[in-house]
């Protein structure tokens, strides 16, 4: 059987140690010259048994007990009489003795990585008395390792990260392998590191199992990531040693080692003059091989003739330059700009500058394109001012628009209604003269502010706007009047002098150095005897009483006319009544009551006497109503038409009755003749709330039409009828027709008759007529068979 170089390495070491320990532990024990050991009171002088330290080789895999050692004692003479004990860790279970010999051996196999070493003991004993004839002796049994446990590595596997460009020799990572092997024994457990995959980039330190770069200068951009084989081997990295691997993968971290570069020398980009302020005109972007931070750039512009025109700005996400209007732009003023824009890296390496600017330019070119613009005022607002005593159709004044294209097409001018919905105004198509349309009232609208349009005549849709903001001047075309609505009153115990009211006026003209208003009493109330009429100089004045005493039984309320005028050019007055009430007053002189309603009860009625007698009135019509309502109700029968009236319900009899006289519940009449106008009958238990229209008479037709007319009908008046049961009724109509063919069967009719009439023909009725065929039939033999 071939064997390995591992097998054969293995098995030298198995057959060394087995060469090395077998002296040792075959060997008797010492021997000592001293007498046997006796117990209870027999000392000895000497020890007669002593052994050192077992070992036992891991991983034994024979078939037969490995044998362990051997245990002897001087006291033993080799006549059996002495017995060999075991105990204490693994006794019996792992190891086991002949009690004979004092041979030891392991009877299983032994794993030095789960337990190290067992401490046993051993004792002789006679085996007559079963005393021992040696102490007890403790001692130890080693577990002999073997390289049977390869380097692992727990924390792996390895992520690890080293800035580009880094030199040579810059660390990683280190990586680190256990091995379960006896570090105190040989080299089973002495690892050396190694990589496996990686080279010519990354080297580890072969004791360590530190990882460093190897070579200069690698580049992110080129390659960013690399993955590493590292291997770990015990017996120092010998032949025949166990080996583990792990991987590494390490990343390159970005540096800013690349400039900012401009794919184009240049660019072009047409913007149309209308486009708005703040709006984009363009994006461009450097490219930078970097990421992150180290890609983060700033854009200026350094030179052009567009410097006021345009600005740049970066947009933080994608790194771009936005160039974006900051005027307005004129096609019919200039028609092109041209840029020098440059980027640069925010944060520059110092290590990296020899590699060139970390900046870049371009030129950027934008041409502005012709837009048809609406005409422009040559003012953004025009005041005016009109005074509202001017007359309709005067002017008030001008606007003015032109097209800023070079077409320089006609305007023509119009009022937007929208703000002058009145029509106060009127503008000139062509002039743009603004003219009043109607009387103006400053206090109505003391300023117009109206847009006007202006269109070109060849592009109507071109609309431009203006705003024109009137003000009415104001001329004193108001009189005056009082503030508000006074409620004076004077107490009947008045005394000659008193003030009862201090009054004021206003006027809704505005004049410039404010109103002036002078109070008076008109001429015909001038030399009254009970009031007067004091001007305070100070645009109010105070209402006096004349006399002594007021009696609200003589008069109640006193008017009292105030002429007051303004101080306007032309002065405007005006006559305003103050209604004066005469009050019961207490001692403070607090009105009471003013209402005279007292000392009028003969003349007249309160109101509320009044809606107290309509109230009665009132109730006295509606208990007349309801009394009539009840009595037209006792008098109405329940039943409209007794002999008449036709009821659906189920009858039964349990013998033979009267007749037609017993079922009360139908009109029998009704059933016999068909050919009357059946009227519509009330219940009487109900009564209707709908009239229904009356049902059509029936005609002469036959007699299984009107059968069936006459069902359907009734069944439609009991299924519209709101007079019907709440309940499914039956109602049977015995009637056979007035059109049979067989006409009268009845024999009395027969006997009375004396006609020749023939019955033959009753025989072609089948088998239920026979007998009557038999009995009515012309031949003898048919009447006597």
């Amino acid at each position: 059987m071939k064997l390995g170089k591992v097998e054969f390495c293995h098995f030298l070491q198995l057959i060394a140690l087995f060469l090395c320990f077998s002296g040792m532990s075959q060997a008797e024990l010492s021997r000592s010259r001293s007498k046997p050991y006796f117990q209870s009171g027999r000392s000895r002088t000497k020890r007669s048994w002593v052994w050192n330290q077992f070992f036992v080789l891991e991983e034994y895999m024979g078939s037969d007990p490995l044998y362990v050692g051997k245990l002897h004692s001087d006291v033993d003479k080799g006549d059996g009489s002495i017995k060999y004990i075991l105990s204490g860790e693994g006794a019996s279970s792992i190891f086991i003795i002949d009690e004979n010999t004092g041979d030891i051996h392991a009877t299983k196999r032994l794993d030095r990585e789960e337990q190290a070493y067992y401490t046993l003991r051993a004792q002789a004993l006679d085996r007559l008395t079963n005393k021992p004839v040696e102490p007890e002796s403790e001692f130890v049994i080693k577990i002999q390792d073997i390289n049977d446990n390869e380097p692992k590595f727990l924390d792996g596997p390895y992520t690890a990260g080293v800035p580009e460009m880094s030199p040579v020799g810059t660390s990683v990572v280190q990586v680190t392998a256990t091995d379960a092997d006896d570090p105190t024994y040989g080299n089973s457990a002495r690892v050396v590191y190694s990589i496996l995959q990686g080279q010519p980039y990354f080297s580890v330190e072969p004791k360590t199992g530190v990882i460093k770069t190897a070579l200069p200068n690698m580049d992110r951009e080129a390659k960013d990531q690399y993955l590493l084989v590292i291997q770990a081997k015990d017996m120092v990295g010998q032949n025949g040693g166990l080996s583990g691997t792990t991987s590494v993968t390490v990343t390159l971290t970005d540096v800013n080692d690349n400039p900012p570069r401009f794919p184009r020398r240049s660019y072009q980009y047409n913007v149309p003059e209308s486009l708005p302020v703040a709006s984009v005109v363009a994006r461009i972007k450097a490219a930078d091989a970097d990421i992150g931070a180290n890609a983060e750039m700033e854009y200026k512009i350094v030179d052009g003739d567009g410097l006021g025109v345009f600005k740049i700005s970066v947009d933080k996400d994608t790194q771009e330059g936005i160039i974006t209007i900051q005027k307005e732009l004129d096609f019919e003023a200039k028609t092109s700009y041209t840029l020098r824009i440059e980027a640069a890296n925010k944060d520059a390496d110092p290590r990296f500058l020899s590699l060139g600017p970390f900046s870049d330019t371009t030129t950027v070119k934008i041409i502005v394109e012709d837009v048809d613009e609406p005409p422009v005022f040559s003012s953004p607002l025009y005041p005016m001012e009109v005074s509202e005593a001017t007359q309709v159709g005067n002017i008030i004044g001008t606007v003015a628009a032109h097209d800023p294209d070079s077409s320089n097409s006609p305007v023509r001018y119009s009022i937007d209604r929208n703000t002058d919905l009145e029509r106060y105004f009127n503008i000139d198509a062509n002039s743009g003269v603004i003219t009043t349309a109607k009387s103006l009232d400053r206090e109505t609208n003391a300023i117009h502010n109206i847009t006007v349009l202006a269109m070109e005549s060849q592009n109507p849709s071109q609309v431009g706007r203006g705003y024109v903001a009137i003000t009415i001047l104001d001329i004193n075309d108001n009189a005056p009047e009082f503030a508000m609505d006074y409620e004076t009153t004077v107490c009947e115990n008045a005394q000659p002098g008193q003030v009862i009211q201090k009054i004021s006026a206003v006027d809704k003209d505005e004049p410039s150095n404010g109103h002036q208003f002078y109070f008076s009493l008109t001429t015909d109330a001038s030399n009254n005897h009970n009031f007067s009429l004091k001007d305070n100089k100070d645009n109010t004045a105070s209402i006096l009483t004349r006399r002594n005493g007021f009696r609200r039984q003589e008069q109640s309320v006193y008017y009292l006319p105030v002429f007051i005028v303004d101080s306007g050019s032309p002065s405007l007055s005006s006559t305003n009544t103050l209604t004066i009430r005469v009050c019961d007053c207490d001692a403070d002189g607090i009105a009471q009551t003013c209402n005279a309603e007292a000392y009028v009860l003969p003349a007249g009625l309160s109101t509320g006497a009044l809606i107290a007698i309509l109230a009665c009135v009132l109730t006295l019509l509606v208990l007349i109503l309801l009394i009539v309502t009840m009595r037209r109700r006792k008098k109405e029968p329940l039943i409209f038409d007794e002999e008449r009236d036709i009821r659906e319900n189920i009858v039964r009899y349990d013998d033979e009755g009267g007749g037609e006289e017993d079922t009360e519940a139908f009109d029998m009449a009704a059933l016999r003749n068909l050919n009357v106008i059946r009227d519509t009958k009330t219940r009487r238990d109900v009564t209707p709330e709908i009239q229904f229209l009356s049902r059509p008479t029936f005609k002469s037709i036959p007699d299984n039409v009107i059968f069936r007319e006459f069902i359907w009908e009734r069944l439609k008046e009991a299924d519209v009828d709101p007079g019907a049961p709440p309940y499914d009724s039956l109602q049977t109509y015995a009637f056979e027709g007035n059109g049979s063919v067989a006409e009268s069967l009845s024999s009395l009719d027969s006997i009375s008759s004396n006609s020749d009439q023939n019955y033959d023909y009753l025989s072609d009725w089948g088998p239920r007529f026979k007998r009557l065929a038999d009995m009515y039939g012309t031949g003898q033999e048919s009447l006597y068979s």
